[in-house]
């Protein structure tokens, strides 16, 4: 939006003399802008002649404003007058824009040479189309467009351009309203309506420059806005490929990616569940997790930022104290607010690590059941992450610890029911009693009943270990799993929300 004109003053029908009291724009198009402390700008000749009026221009269906009406030839005298004193008009115009704006003011990213060739040439453009005058330089609007575009690049907020258009449009103005005054004696003594149409005509220029500008600012920016997700994409699978080992990748992934080199960091690897949400961006970053998600193979990887731990300066986390609550965080919401089955790798600080972390995050994930909207740490199941990478390993160590039992028959599911419970459970036949709604002297029995079959003793901590990892080898073993029990991992607590079998009792 551009501020309405100003109107007419009384009695005379120009502003008074002076220095504008708000600042001043930047009507631009843009060449390179040349360094901040390069000399000031060589200014061009001063034009002495003024093409004819026309009736239109190069985009066919914009009619100038200098064409016909009782205002036209006003019009075409002040945009003559101005246009041979245009270089002294830049001038103001970056001046003002200067004085009112921290952004142009600090050069940077705009020099003040970039600025001032840009608003001269919109002046020009302006004046031209303004006072109906033939186009020197092509496109009335090009200019614009071309501010819009090169502001766009150079990161300069939109708000920021149109308000220096704005302060141009006053600037030019008031240039117009200096010279009304000076010739106002050559003039019919009652002028008023023509001088009000002058105003009119001026902001509605600036106006519809401002649109042109606002239009390919836009337009621009979206463009580099999908060259900066392709680039963000690309680095970010370089750095899942195990590419950031060069320093220079590692780097522009960070700067792309709009995080630190090094920091604390995991690899999440979830399934593409149907139920679930495509990746769970939304879901982390309403716990205060950053994270970059990108489909892979079917699934969806995702770098995802920790807070730092509070931990005193120069200190480490005790050993044993187990995740920290950011991790806790991840876990729940992963778990409860995304619904997708997913591996977390364990903890680093170099993106550069990002690929070995991919694979154990991947790792992690074909431990778990398919759909079970599990969410697992990669240190939680070290145990199922070794068994499911050697199933020739688990099948033996099924058959060493579990093969005798696994040939009983109708007694096989109850007996390997029982060991799994009384196992997960500090080997209390009281607390596995409960969980299988069964009398404890008949866990008893049957843990005796395992121990007589293997020829190991229940007391024995090899025993119960061997009995341990043979039950979690069983889903890799290339074994059908026991009528009536369900994979090591992933089970959904049991009905009315009391504690159950992890194992499907």
């Amino acid at each position: 939006m551009t501020p309405s004109p100003p109107g007419a003053p009384d009695p005379s029908p120009v502003p008074p003399p002076g220095p504008p009291r708000d600042p001043a724009p930047d009507l631009s198009r843009a060449p390179s802008p040349g360094p901040s402390s390069s000399p000031a700008p060589r200014r061009r000749e001063p034009r002495s002649a003024v093409g004819p009026s026309r009736e239109t221009t190069s985009r066919g269906a914009h009619t100038r404003l200098g064409s016909a009406g009782g205002s036209g030839a006003l019009r075409h005298s002040l945009a003559t007058a101005l246009l041979v004193d245009l270089d002294r008009l830049t001038d103001r115009a970056v001046d003002d824009i200067h004085a009112h704006s921290g952004t142009y003011a600090s050069g940077d990213p705009v020099t003040r040479d970039d600025l001032w060739t840009i608003c001269r040439d919109n002046l020009l453009r302006a004046l031209e189309d303004f006072g109906g005058l033939a186009p020197t330089g092509g496109d009335f609007e090009g200019a614009a467009r071309e501010t819009g575009r090169r502001r766009a690049e150079q990161g300069v907020p939109l708000d920021t351009v149109l308000q220096a258009y704005r302060r141009g449009g006053r600037v030019l103005w008031q240039g117009m309203a200096e010279h009304l005054r000076t010739t106002r004696a050559g003039r019919e003594a009652d002028s008023r309506d023509l001088e009000l149409d002058v105003a009119g005509a001026v902001w509605e220029t600036i106006d519809r420059y401002s649109v042109a500008m606002a239009d390919a600012y836009r337009l621009a920016q979206l463009e580099l806005q999908n060259r900066q997700d392709t680039r963000r994409t690309a680095l970010f699978e370089a750095l899942l490929d195990g590419r950031a080992d060069d320093p220079a990748v590692a780097a522009a992934a960070a700067t792309a990616l709009g995080v630190p080199a090094q920091d604390r960091y995991v690899v999440v690897v979830t399934t593409q569940d149907p139920a679930a949400p495509p990746h769970p961006a939304p879901a982390l970053e309403a716990q205060g997790l950053w994270s970059f998600w990108r489909p892979r193979s079917g699934r969806y990887a995702g770098l995802v930022r920790l807070p730092r731990r509070d931990l005193p300066a120069g200190r480490m986390p005790p050993p044993g104290e187990g995740p920290d609550p950011a991790l806790l965080r991840l876990l729940d919401a992963l778990r409860e607010r995304t619904g997708a089955t997913a591996g977390i790798s364990p903890e680093f600080e170099r993106l550069s690590q990002a690929g070995r972390a991919l694979r154990l995050a991947e790792q992690t994930l074909r431990t778990l059941p398919a759909g079970s909207g599990e969410a697992a740490l990669f240190d939680e199941r070290l145990n199922e992450i070794l068994l499911s990478g050697r199933p020739d390993i688990a099948e033996r160590i099924v058959t060493v610890h579990l093969g005798p039992v696994l040939v009983t028959g109708g007694e096989r599911a109850a007996l390997l029911t029982t060991l799994r419970v009384w196992l997960d459970h500090g080997c209390s036949a009281s607390r596995a009693a409960e969980l299988l709604y069964c009398h404890r002297n008949t866990v008893l029995n049957r843990i005796g009943r395992v121990a007589e079959l293997t020829g190991r003793s229940s007391e024995s901590g090899e025993a119960r270990l061997g009995w341990a990892l043979a039950l979690r080898a069983l889903p890799y073993a290339g074994l059908s799993d026991p009528p009536g029990t369900s994979p090591v991992a992933g089970d959904p607590p049991g009905p009315g929300g009391a504690e159950r079998d992890p194992y499907g009792t």
